[in-house]
């Protein structure tokens, strides 16, 4: 056989055995059949997770509890980012003064050496609970998720 015609038939067999893997493929990602002989329907997540939209409260400037024979004042600057979702998103953003005042209250009580040693992650923590308290003794639905740190400064 002449070297073009070798080249012809090895691309027509390599093409049939692409066809062939590609339909296996299709075949075997089919959902398997019920117990009727239909196929099982794929069923939607039980709770499907709604997407996420976040309300920043900026500027959150708190002048720290001086130590005993401390003169110079501390302050704690931070930025807050609330995790909710589309139909929360409005009623967190009404709500963003009180969130405002009670970040303030809880990150008063710190002294400059108790501000240092805390994380960012510690923070968050504390600031979630606080706000779940708040909620929980309003007997009022908390409209975020989460309390995340946009930044901190402590000065």
């Amino acid at each position: 056989m002449k070297k073009t015609t070798k080249l012809i038939v090895a691309f027509v067999v390599i093409g049939i055995l692409g066809a062939a893997a590609a339909g296996a493929a299709l075949y075997f990602k089919q959902p398997l059949p019920g117990k009727d002989g239909k196929h099982a329907a794929v069923e939607p997540e039980a709770h499907p997770k709604k997407p996420a939209r976040y309300v920043s409260l900026d500027k959150v400037i708190v002048m720290l509890r001086r130590s005993p024979g401390e003169t110079q004042a501390h302050y704690i600057s931070t930025d807050l980012v609330l995790s909710t979702t589309l139909d929360q998103e409005k009623k967190t953003k009404d709500d963003l003064p009180m969130l405002r005042s009670v970040a303030v209250r809880a990150l008063s009580a710190h002294t400059m050496s108790a501000a240092q040693e805390l994380t960012v992650e510690q923070y968050a923590e504390q600031l979630n609970n606080t706000f779940a308290a708040t909620y929980d003794k309003d007997k009022l639905e908390k409209p975020f998720s989460e309390v995340m740190i946009g930044k901190l400064i402590i000065e």
